[in-house]
């Protein structure tokens, strides 16, 4: 017997690698959750930790949508505890013929067991849960979980850890109220990243949800700090009650979708008087429900909900809005000659630009790609859509005839806008093409051919340029320097963009074009990281790139290619102890709180050692305009007898930096520090960089004058 054939033998005889009944796991009540909870909630980040609170009021909404609650509170409590209160009819207590336990016991420990099957049988029309394990999954995924309900003059109560109960449920008191209340803690063993909920993002959510359900009062509390008087166990109905202080907001819309569009817009100058609107319902659909406005600004903002569940990444009734929306201005403006030349066509693009539209839909059979719901796979929405929203907005336009003018002027606009676009977009690429698409000569290519990688640095100025050049890795680190700002592209159209030099050369840069012809997977650094200098100037720079990237490419944002370097606020010498410091925190930390600066002698700013630096830029670059002496610097040492002596250096630009210090701080990617830039709310973002960048300069004030106590200044 060969020695191959022994040894499978022996495998075999031993059962290793056997495939059979006895290698079938079966994960048994919610197990599968705890296993695998991304499946579920998409993610143990921020976004998973936050769609807990979202799985729970979706609950309580979804009974505010049947007419059983008009009321919902959500309150962050101390020890990363959430309550969540409505005064719908209250979860059932009675025992479920089927699974012989309280049907409270079985909601919140079984999946796929829900009051949203049964339909109109059991009040939901329509509904945004509709697995039936929003409430489990939560319950699973919480180290604690408390279920009170009030019905039937009953007060009844049943705990919970990691998805089983601790007791039977039990009855605790009478009242005279109806509804739910849900108290949970996240699991640090699942969210391992850290329990740590945004007020802000809540605030936001919620003020969104109240525009969709008419006469709900959505109540918000932030009492996670301890508050005298206001505690994690108070039982009454509402936390508001209590009377106690603490930071609060209450959302009750009328207007609904054109309240929200209103909101929307509050920052943006409107193209048109009128904000259109239309609710209906048709066959095989509950409703219906579109308003739009456009306004005098080139980006887009469509908001989608489905069954009041917001689907951020579009779905069927999106398609049907677009469609819609392209077919009905092009046959407008063809039948009332507003195009001066009849072959013109407007594209789903120009037809966008500066649209602000919220697209609801409420369907009783509802199909969404995932658990999360982030998109909308029912296709009778899509012709429902198509057809509701063409024959409104047709009569709308016809209705309004000056409205009907602005709209389309402005879709003429950015068609024009697109074909110049295109022009200079051609141009450039043209033009790089009869070069041998030779890259912009700013530019210090790396030596890698690998995009995964590759790194580039788009540096502020020359000097740091020139430093960086010296102290990068040739081998995967590329640097692209700017002279000065870029172009503010907020108020500026694509073909003026690239008109630009600096935008340009940014654009040749990446190598992934721009606008329609966009193309990712020709991006040549996965990693696009901005450098300026700490100073009031270094931060208007990165958000002029932050600016451009947002807007044009917006999927480096989105895929997590685009990074800010953090180079170090100080460097500290002691004795010949160097550290590098990125705050005043940890310069407090490493000297100590008794430090006293003042018995610092101020020194001249280590012109020796900046000078020799000097002389090798000046010989590796040929650029004279290099200076490594920045008045900006200050270097300070004491000399004590008992202590070796220190010395800090203050930095406040990269150009103040040598070389060395240059990769070891913010380079080196075994020592560095990188932020990568992410948008978790792309409304809110949109709104805030409309209000910076753009041209209302009363509300840009305003924000400034209300924020400026919030703002860390270096004078």
């Amino acid at each position: 017997m060969s020695e191959n054939t022994k040894k499978s033998k022996e495998k075999k005889n031993a059962g290793e690698g056997s495939y059979d009944a006895s290698s079938i796991t079966v994960l048994e009540g919610l197990e599968p959750v705890r296993k695998r909870p991304g499946m579920y909630i998409g993610t143990t980040g921020p976004d998973g930790l936050h769609h807990l609170i979202t799985e729970i009021f979706d609950n309580c909404r979804d009974e505010a949508m049947g007419g059983f609650a008009n009321d919902i509170e959500i309150a962050l409590l101390p020890g990363n505890r959430v309550r969540v209160t409505d005064n719908g009819r209250g979860i059932p207590v009675d025992i479920h013929k089927q699974t012989k336990v309280s049907a409270l016991e079985t909601i919140m420990t079984v999946l796929h067991a829900g009051g949203k099957f049964g339909g109109e049988t059991t009040g939901y029309k329509v509904s945004g849960g509709l697995h039936g394990v929003g409430a489990s999954v939560v319950n699973a995924l919480s180290i604690y979980m408390k279920v009170v309900v009030h019905k039937e003059g009953g007060i009844y109560m049943q705990e919970y850890s990691q998805g089983k109960r601790k007791a039977a449920v039990k009855k605790i008191g009478s009242s005279k109220q109806h509804g739910t209340i849900v108290t949970f803690e996240p699991d640090a063993e699942i969210f391992k990243e850290g329990i740590k909920f945004e007020w802000n993002r809540i605030v936001q959510h919620m003020r969104q949800q109240a525009y969709l359900v008419p006469a709900l009062r959505i109540s918000l509390i932030d009492a996670s700090q301890e508050i005298a008087g206001f505690g994690s166990d108070e039982e009454l109905f509402y936390l508001r009650e209590t009377g106690v202080e603490a930071p609060s907001y209450t959302f009750f819309f009328e207007g609904g979708l054109v309240s929200l569009i209103r909101f929307t817009n509050q920052m943006l100058k409107s193209s048109h008087k009128n904000i259109f609107y239309v609710e209906k319902k048709v066959e095989g659909v509950e409703s219906v429900e579109v308003a739009l406005q456009y306004a005098d600004d080139v980006s887009s903002r469509i908001l989608a909900f489905a069954n009041n569940i917001h689907t951020p990444d579009g779905g069927t009734h999106i398609t049907g809005f677009k469609t819609a929306l392209t077919r009905t201005l092009n046959t407008y403006a063809k039948n009332n000659n507003l195009s001066k030349n009849g072959e013109d066509t407007f594209t789903g693009d120009d037809a966008l630009e500066g649209l602000t539209a919220v697209v609801s839909v409420k369907l009783r059979e509802i199909q969404f790609e995932g658990q999360t719901k982030a998109k909308l796979g029912s296709m009778e929405a899509q012709g429902a859509v198509a057809g509701v929203f063409g024959d409104a907005f047709t009569a709308f336009l016809e209705e309004n005839p000056e409205d009907a003018r602005a709209i389309v002027n402005k879709v003429i606009l950015a068609m024009k806008a697109r074909k110049a676009a295109k022009a200079a977009k051609d141009s450039v690429l043209r033009k790089g093409a009869l070069e041998g698409m030779t890259l912009p000569g700013k530019l210090a290519d790396c030596q890698s051919d690998s995009p995964a990688e590759s790194e580039l640095f788009i540096v502020e100025g020359d000097s740091a340029g020139g430093t960086a050049k010296q102290g990068r890795d040739r081998r995967f680190q590329a640097i692209l320097p700017l002279r000065g700002k870029i172009l503010n592209i907020e108020r500026a159209r694509l073909d003026r963009m690239l008109g630009s030099e600096m935008i340009k050369n940014i654009v040749l840069a990446l190598g992934t074009a721009i606008g329609d012809t966009f193309d990712i997977s020709k991006l040549r650094y996965h990693k696009i990281i901005l450098a300026s200098d700490a100073d009031v100037d270094g931060a208007h720079i990165r958000t002029l790139i932050l600016t451009l990237l947002y807007r044009y490419f917006r999927p480096l944002v989105d895929n997590g290619h685009v990074y800010i370097a953090q180079p170090p606020l100080y460097k500290v010498k002691r004795g010949k102890e160097i550290m590098y410091l990125y705050d005043d925190a940890a310069k407090e930390k490493a000297l100590g709180k008794d430090f006293d600066e003042s018995q610092l002698l101020e020194i001249e700013s280590g012109s020796a050692e900046m000078e020799d630096d000097k002389e090798r830029l000046l010989e590796a670059t040929g650029d004279d305009s290099i200076d490594t002496k920045s008045e900006k610097s200050n270097n300070t040492e004491i000399q004590s007898p008992k202590q070796p002596k220190i010395s800090i250096q203050r930095y406040k630009g990269l150009g103040e930096m040598n070389s060395d210090e240059l990769w070891e701080t913010t380079m080196d990617p075994a020592k560095r520090i990188l932020k990568q830039v992410n948008v978790e709310d792309a409304q809110e973002a949109d709104k805030v960089f409309d209000m910076l960048m753009g041209d209302d300069v009363p509300a840009r004030k305003s924000f400034i004058q209300s924020n400026a106590k919030l703002a860390t200044l270096d004078i």
